[in-house]
């Protein structure tokens, strides 16, 4: 083995590779002159010492400036337990034993949006299973909503024209979502910002299945086909087809699947394949700031009052009378603004404001004399008033922020912390109580007769769905039900028949015997019912 003359160093020789490659300045020159300095270049994090350096020292030298514009620096991929991956050690994983089971986009999305890139990531296949169950199934069930409905209604976009100006709220907030996903996920991209553009899309794709798609399936449901119908549609399928292309660079395949259905198997002046469409465009004039602040602070309120229906105990689809809320004038209007729609998702009669938060909750602030005692000494008297006299709002927030909150005594400043307070919570009665941040949220816990009939109801209903998937009736079926049970139920179908039998397809509804047909036994609300179904013909 001998050292082959021409090669100076291997580090030097690879530093030299963007010069080399073109055999610079001895041919070659235009073209070198277009390509140099490179957009980018990327490799792993140990390369920081090697390749990084050597392209960037000999650049210098010769020109005043690096041979490159950016870089990505990779971190390494570590077993699930953190450790580096190593044959010596058996921790390697072999990459078909995931392609060949959860896919390569799920692979692919994993890498690129669990962390930055420069930091070094676990990975196991529970790691890629979660990500299939948080967000690759959340997209497809949307699109498969999609999908269903649009070939039971047979609809072909192409046959109408409404301008996003004509449609819903609902609508025209998320197409501004999705107009400032493409702002977002562009200039990310072009920044080589792989990881917090995936991050949008993650969002969007959440925001799209469980706020819009949830809200609006009525609107699909419906037989006819008027005006709302249509946006519905229209929405989703934009919304759909612009997601296509902003994941083709991330998930190649399932972004191609979903495109080829909806779009380039379809329409015959339509490019075959979403990897040779144009990249999407924002339409600014969509993009709606003010909607998209309103909606999201309604989101915030909803999910604060999920929260507090969960810590009370209460079903969610048992009726409430009041939710409750305590926030700044801007919040309040926004929520005014979406009275109705937070109203529903809270399943709750009426949205009413508290003039402060103290109205829903009191916050009392004592010492902790464990850890203030040996630092105040004889100072501790006074430590102790000081502390009682602080707004227990304010010191709840900076701990919650884990900032300092700061009193004087004895006429020098002291930081204290969380493990220097105790906060004593007060809750107001009758109310379950959620906060976070500058919001919070108080449900009402006390039932009356009518909302716990209306509450059977519900649960009635969500039972027949249930049964109505488990007889194998498709989801435009329409049927005959039968339901038996105590007083109570019967009671509670004559008040709410018609809610029923529109909720469930049902033409036919008897509480005084079964029919022919699929029969369940069940319990509602400790209740024993039998279900019996059959479907109309026709």
């Amino acid at each position: 083995m001998k050292r082959v003359p021409e090669v100076i160093d291997a580090w030097f020789d690879s530093g030299s590779m963007p010069i080399a490659q073109w055999h610079y300045p001895f041919e070659n020159q235009e073209l070198w002159r277009k390509r140099f300095p490179a957009d980018f270049i990327c490799e792993a994090i140990d390369q920081t010492r090697g390749w990084f350096y050597s392209l960037i020292a000999i650049s210098a030298l010769l020109f005043g400036h690096s041979s490159y514009k950016n870089v990505v620096c990779l971190g390494h991929i570590l077993d699930a337990e953190g450790r580096k991956m190593s044959k010596r050690l058996g921790n390697v994983v072999d990459p078909w034993t995931i392609l060949d089971v959860q896919g390569a986009d799920a692979l692919r999305w994993y890498l690129f949006t669990v962390s930055s890139p420069w930091y070094a990531r676990r990975f196991s296949a529970d790691a890629i299973d979660e990500v299939i169950r948080k967000f690759t199934l959340t997209l497809w069930n949307t699109y498969s909503f999609y999908t269903l409905y649009a070939n039971i209604d047979d609809f072909d976009p192409r046959a109408h024209e409404l301008p996003p100006a004509e449609r819903s709220l609902l609508d025209r907030w998320i197409l501004a979502e999705l107009h400032q996903l493409v702002v977002t996920v562009t200039e990310g991209l072009e920044g080589y910002d792989a990881f917090s553009s995936g991050r949008a899309i993650g969002e969007f794709v959440d925001e799209l299945s469980n706020w819009y798609v949830r809200r609006s399936r009525r609107r699909f449901w419906k037989s006819e086909e008027d005006t709302d119908k249509v946006a519905a549609y229209l929405t989703l399928h934009e919304c759909l087809q612009t997601l296509s292309k902003l994941l083709a660079p991330y998930m190649p395949f399932m972004a191609e699947e979903i495109y080829r259905n909806l779009v380039g198997e379809r329409y015959p002046n339509a490019s075959e394949s979403v990897h040779l469409c144009d990249w999407p465009a924002a339409d600014q004039s969509l993009i709606d700031e003010d909607l998209s602040f309103r909606m999201g602070v309604a989101r915030r309120v909803v999910n604060l009052g999920r929260a507090a229906r969960n810590a009370g105990r209460l079903k969610t689809r048992q009726p409430l009378a009041t939710a409750l809320v305590a926030c700044d004038p801007r919040q309040q209007a926004a929520l005014e603004s979406l009275a109705g729609v937070v109203r529903e998702e809270l399943n709750v009669k009426a949205l009413e404001f508290a003039g402060e938060a103290t109205d829903l909750v009191a916050y009392q602030v004592k010492p902790n004399y464990r850890t203030l005692g040996p630092r105040f000494g004889k100072a501790m008297p006074e430590a102790a008033a000081v502390v009682a006299a602080l707004p227990g709002d304010v010191v709840v927030r900076r701990l919650e922020a884990r900032e300092p909150v700061t009193v004087e005594v004895a006429g020098e400043k002291h930081d204290l912390g969380a493990d220097d307070l105790l906060v004593d919570v007060r809750r107001r009665e009758g109310f379950a109580i959620e906060r976070e941040g500058d919001l919070m949220v108080g449900l009402s816990t006390v039932l009356t007769p009518e909302l716990e009939s209306e509450g059977l109801a519900r649960e009635l209903v969500h039972h027949v769905q249930n049964t109505r998937k488990a007889a194998g009736f498709r989801v435009e079926d329409r049927i005959a039900l039968s339901v038996r049970g105590p007083q109570a139920i019967a009671g509670m179908i004559e008040e709410h028949a018609e809610s029923i039998k529109k909720e469930t397809l049902s033409v036919v509804l008897k509480t005084d015997g079964e029919i022919e047909g699929y029969r369940e036994e069940l319990s509602i609300n400790g209740l024993p019912v039998v279900l019996t179904m059959s479907r109309i013909e026709g």
